[in-house]
């Protein structure tokens, strides 16, 4: 049992608000999750899969049926495929108002689930289990480097051999795309999504261009960027925003898109293991989502992130603003001996009060100069713990 973060969040969680949403990816580890929290309650905690035809019956009369059990925590898992029992749920907090009544899990983002936010506002808190961390299986170089080739999904991760890891992603993705996006409600054929998710993995790591995709899949610019959005509230895909209120640049406004696990990245370029990785041209862009993932898992609540590039080619790759003035900086890089480019310092100008990093496989931080360190990933943790709290996971709209 790999111990996650998110669970004393949650713990804290469900002692403040009647409905605790836990929302990601399917197979990142929710349910083993919520059922340790059941498992420590006991008696007091009632689970329920949605998925199973012995469970989904129980609530073919759910108000009376939850109702009875309005002493518990009651746990409703995959909970995407009932979205009406959420005006229920709204029914049963304002009858008997207590924390702890409901734990949600989703494989959705807010934006599906949208009716949760409406039904349940101000009664509900949302957070998102992201797949491993090196801060929850270890930040060894051997571990990082099979996190990085494997991606963090548990069954990936933990898998006992490359070619188990690989047959297991093969397997995710085509279960991803030919049942739990139709589940959704979102009618579009497995075959094609497959080769837009697969053109995507070609293009990690670079700017959004919807009419070049739509192009080479014949599909429509529209329909292009539906296929993105819906690979994003799957949890599949990051579209990072560029920095763009310097008004007196010439900024690129195009979104960068990640895909946010690596190992499914390498399954979709049919790479099986770190030798193939590092010998392939998407090495670096590789490196650079799967760094920004483990900044995101420690990013604290109310911090905003975006790139920044400019026409004359100044680029950060992550620009963080602190909600209590300032920036950082990062550029990250898959390199051992790690150097100041012309573009990263010329786009660290045009911000006051900015502290730059380089984020690369070194074993210590030290300084480059100009006021920018190199740092190892391991050092991350470090670095935002002073800043983080309890609710750091939360999701941010």
């Amino acid at each position: 049992m790999i111990e996650r973060r998110l669970a004393p969040v949650l713990e804290e969680s469900l002692e403040r608000f009647p409905v605790v949403a836990l929302l990601g990816a399917r197979q990142v580890g929710k349910t083993t999750l919520a059922k340790k929290l059941a498992d420590a309650r006991g008696a007091s905690a009632l689970y329920l899969d949605l998925e199973r035809p012995s469970d989904e019956a129980k609530l073919q009369e759910a108000e009376a049926y939850l109702e009875g059990h309005a002493g518990k925590l009651v746990i409703l898992d995959e909970i995407q495929r009932r979205p009406d029992l959420f005006p229920i749920l709204r029914s049963l907090v304002d009858e008997q108002r207590r924390c702890g009544r409901f734990l949600i899990l989703g494989s959705a983002s807010p934006h599906l689930l949208r009716s949760s936010s409406e039904s349940l506002a101000g009664r509900i808190t949302q957070h998102e289990l992201a797949p491993l961390t090196i801060w929850e299986v270890g930040s060894d170089a051997s571990v990082m480097q099979r996190l990085w080739a494997r991606g963090g999904f548990p069954g990936s991760f933990l898998g006992e051999s490359d070619a188990v890891s690989a047959q297991w992603r093969e397997s995710f993705v085509a279960t991803h795309l030919e049942r739990d996006i139709p589940v959704l409600g979102i009618h579009i054929p497995a075959a094609t999504l497959r080769r837009f998710w697969t053109m995507l993995a070609h293009v990690h790591g670079q700017m959004w261009n919807a009419s070049r995709i739509a192009g080479s899949l014949g599909v429509s610019a529209p329909a292009a960027r539906r296929y993105l959005d819906i690979l994003q509230d799957t949890f599949m895909v990051r579209q990072l925003q560029p920095y763009h209120a310097n008004v007196k640049k010439r900024l690129i406004k195009s979104p960068k898109v990640y895909l946010r696990d690596s190992g499914l990245l390498h399954a979709l370029l049919g790479l099986d293991d770190l030798d193939e990785l590092l010998a392939h041209p998407v090495a670096g862009h590789s490196w650079e989502g799967w760094v920004m993932e483990q900044m995101f898992s420690l990013l604290p609540r109310h911090w905003q992130a975006w790139f920044y590039r400019t026409s004359a080619g100044a680029e950060i790759d992550l620009l963080l603003a602190r909600p209590k003035g300032g920036w950082w900086a990062f550029e990250i890089k898959l390199t051992c001996r790690p150097s100041l480019t012309k573009g990263f310092l010329a786009a660290l100008s045009d911000f006051d009060d900015v502290k730059g990093f380089i984020v690369c496989p070194v074993e210590e931080r030290f300084p480059l100069g100009r006021g920018v360190e190199a740092l190892p990933v391991r050092s991350l943790p470090g670095l935002f713990s002073s800043e983080a709290g309890n609710s750091r996971c939360e999701i941010r709209n």
